[in-house]
């Protein structure tokens, strides 16, 4: 069996535009060519593939990637077994972190100074207090919840539109860089990523590379989140959240 480069793209989920990106930097060849010239992929490339989009949401750079999948010596089991330990440390992680990181920190009571005409002006349709009892909840004892909770007492409506100014400017760039076809492993996007990390520190708590992965992976697994973040561009929760598990690895 052979598949076209878009049968390929919709059993994995990715772009036609990433699969010639990767054919073009020797990554993933197709194993074939159709009699009008067009890629037909085989069985062991969509197994290679597998193996990328694998590595690719553990964080690893393409080259790296490439790296450790062209190691003559290497066992393709052994690439399983690895991204099983990856993946289950990851997890360990994640859940250790869900405990001290707030779903809602950038949204929550933030119009505390605001009468609601100022929070219509400054958030439209989105009420930061409607979050405002579940963050109580799930994080109130956290120094991060009490840290956002005294920046946000003093902050002015001048302020948050000040922050929400900066935050619509960081969403920008990231969906210029999708439109662009940027992967969300770039240098580009991983410079977003951090810029989106120091805007949290500047404007609501200390936000660590673990605490800013953990807000990531909220960003695809909170309906809420993705369905807001979404509303800029479709896809724009997923890429954000892989620019910053990027540029984590990239700082850790």
């Amino acid at each position: 069996m052979s598949y076209s480069v878009g049968e390929v793209a919709r059993f994995a989920g990715v772009t036609v535009r990433t699969l010639h990106h990767y054919d073009g930097i020797g990554l993933l060849s197709p194993g074939g060519r159709s009699h009008a010239g067009h890629r037909r992929y085989d069985d062991a490339d969509l197994d290679r593939l597998q193996q990328i989009l694998f590595y690719r949401e553990l964080g690893f750079p393409l080259d790296e990637v490439a790296a450790l999948l062209d190691d003559p010596d290497a066992d393709p089991q052994e690439h399983l077994r690895r991204q099983h330990e990856l993946l289950s440390a990851r997890i360990t992680r994640l859940k250790e972190m869900a405990a001290a990181v707030e779903r809602a920190m950038e949204a929550k009571k933030m119009g505390i100074n605001l009468t609601p005409e100022e929070k219509f002006e400054v958030f439209g349709d989105f009420d930061p207090d409607d979050y405002a009892e579940e963050v109580v909840q799930r994080w109130g004892d956290t120094d991060a919840y009490k840290e956002s909770a005294r920046r946000s007492a003093s902050y002015t409506k001048e302020d948050w539109q000040r922050i929400q100014r900066e935050g619509d400017e960081i969403t920008g760039r990231f969906v210029a860089l999708m439109e662009a076809g940027e992967e969300a492993g770039s240098e580009a996007a991983m410079d977003v990523a951090e810029e989106h990390r120091r805007w949290i520190s500047r404007n609501h708590y200390a936000c660590s590379y673990e605490m800013h992965t953990c807000l990531g992976e909220m960003y695809v697994t909170d309906e809420r989140f993705t369905r807001n973040i979404d509303k800029a561009k479709q896809g724009l929760a997923a890429y954000e959240r892989d620019a910053i598990l990027a540029n984590a690895t990239r700082h850790a």
